[in-house]
């Protein structure tokens, strides 16, 4: 892939543009982060509203630790392209980095809205509102997560957690029980049945 793609770096800047943005996102997910961001640095100076060049650009910055820059490589993407969902989910990432948890809820509710069955949107959801110490509001988040992704253990246990912060035993046990059937190596599910059994 990445030979092919640098067959297409001497085009006109169009092509340039969307081959370095691909070779970009190559290297990022090899975390070759050097050569990610001189690929994202060539697609977005070959074609500065390229949204999927700015996102890409943006997640070397987000890699590099700079939130404050991602963020706004994120918002150019989305001035250019308002449905890009990428941008925006990561947006929402960078915002809840920065602890910019109104914002993060504002980026995760659109995108709700675009992906209603997104599973890593509802999960953002909820462990937003979870920063917000709203339990009630993470617990139904949670519910529709679950809805989609049955199996996941993380998320059943996460709930059977919720339900017993808010003092619902046998809530809490049923989605601990659940975590544990399909995960049943996870010690701190296993901690927290065993001492609900010796209550």
């Amino acid at each position: 892939a990445l030979d092919t793609l640098k067959m297409f770096e001497k085009k006109d800047s169009r092509v340039k543009s969307a081959a370095a943005t691909n070779l970009s996102f190559l290297y990022y997910l090899g975390n070759e982060l050097e050569q990610a961001t001189n690929y994202a640095d060539l697609a977005v100076n070959s074609d500065r509203y390229n949204p999927a060049a700015l996102t890409n650009k943006g997640n070397t910055v987000f890699a590099n630790g700079d939130c404050e820059k991602a963020a706004e490589f994120y918002k150019e993407a989305l001035r250019n392209d308002s449905l890009c969902t990428e941008a925006l989910y990561n947006l929402g990432l960078a915002y809840k980095k920065l602890n910019r948890i109104d914002e993060a809820l504002d980026c995760f509710l659109k995108l709700h809205a675009i992906l209603p069955n997104s599973a890593q949107v509802l999960y953002q959801l909820a462990s937003i509102y979870q920063i917000m110490e709203d339990p009630n509001q993470a617990i139904e988040w949670l519910l529709q997560l679950i809805t989609v992704v049955p199996t996941d253990p993380h998320v059943l246990s996460k709930l059977g957690n919720l339900y017993d912060t808010e003092g619902d035993k046998s809530q809490a046990f049923h989605y601990y029980c659940e975590s544990y059937r399909y995960f049943p190596s996870n010690i701190e599910v296993i901690e927290w049945l065993g001492a609900y059994y010796i209550d």
